[in-house]
């Protein structure tokens, strides 16, 4: 009776309470940085397959278009396997090899434009090497990296709140490939309506992000604007392969002729360049959403 007595006085260890919304927090960087992986490899696809069409029609004839095909692979591979594990470790060497590739890249198209007859003109812009397709390729690395830092659970992105950098990045991402679709649809003349939709929508998708990305005090109806918008940005991606595989079944043999028409035609691969953009702001807006700052103003 005594050691019974004496086993109920003990006093009984007390577990620590865990705060539910910390698994819920880990739950939610584990998501954003699956999506900014997934996000990454969607732009590396884009550049790998663009590229290999727009270097195969260039016969290579500078063994540096080979850099930006090996490149894409390795981001490719990495970010595909990350996304289904977003908790994993990951090497960074692929990726900041495709920041650095990308910027050599810009470098190599602008000294293409303006060493033909004629420098800074039109007929140069819409002909010549497109001065923007680098940049995809650095995009992605840093997606890849930005992954990387999410996934690690770090608070900040170059001295910003994670979900700040990466809208503002995103929204950046979003206007350049925008511009780049109006130069090449005015090369075309916009003659299917449809050609405007490119030119229309994701610069008002980088704007509301953007403007939800903003330091200024956040607001949960601005940040629901910029979801929807950034949905209907992806769309508009998956309906751009189908308009531009039409534009390929309207030249001369369409897809019977598909050695000649994928060079010559609409390039299949550039419009899903919209839709990763739009799955990594709005993981931005997922991220953003956890900032402190934010849970306070809304």
């Amino acid at each position: 009776m005594a050691a019974v007595l004496a086993a109920r006085s003990r006093p009984r260890s007390v577990r620590p309470v865990r705060s539910p919304a910390a698994p819920r927090a880990a739950d939610a960087e584990t998501r954003a940085a699956g999506q900014l992986y997934l996000s990454s490899a969607m732009l590396a696809a884009s550049v790998l397959s663009d590229s290999a069409l727009e270097h195969y029609r260039g016969d290579f004839d500078n063994p540096g278009m080979f850099a930006p095909l090996a490149s894409a692979t390795l981001v490719l591979a990495g970010a595909s396997k990350a996304a289904r594990q977003p908790g994993r470790r990951v090497a960074a060497l692929p990726f900041g090899a495709a920041c650095a590739i990308g910027v050599a890249g810009l470098g190599f198209h602008v000294y293409n434009v303006l060493r033909r007859p004629g420098g800074l003109s039109w007929g140069n812009l819409f002909y010549a090497a497109p001065v923007g397709a680098p940049a995809a390729l650095s995009l992605a690395g840093l997606l890849g990296l930005a992954a990387r830092e999410v996934g690690r659970g770090e608070p900040t992105l170059a001295g910003m709140p994670r979900g700040r950098a990466l809208g503002m990045l995103a929204a950046a991402g979003l206007a350049g490939t925008s511009m780049e679709a109006a130069l090449l649809h005015f090369r075309g003349a916009y003659h299917n309506p449809a050609m405007w939709l490119p030119v229309g929508l994701p610069p008002v998708g980088a704007a509301l992000l953007a403007a939800a990305s903003a330091p200024a005090a956040p607001s949960r109806r601005r940040s629901r604007l910029a979801r929807g918008w950034l949905a209907a940005t992806a769309w508009l991606g998956a309906g751009g392969v189908a308009f531009h595989a039409f534009g390929i079944a309207r030249q001369m043999g369409g897809w019977r002729n598909w050695s000649q028409n994928l060079l010559s035609g609409p390039p299949l691969p550039a419009p899903p360049s919209f839709s990763a953009l739009a799955l990594a702001g709005r993981a931005a807006l997922a991220l953003r959403a956890r900032e402190p700052a934010w849970r306070e103003a809304a």
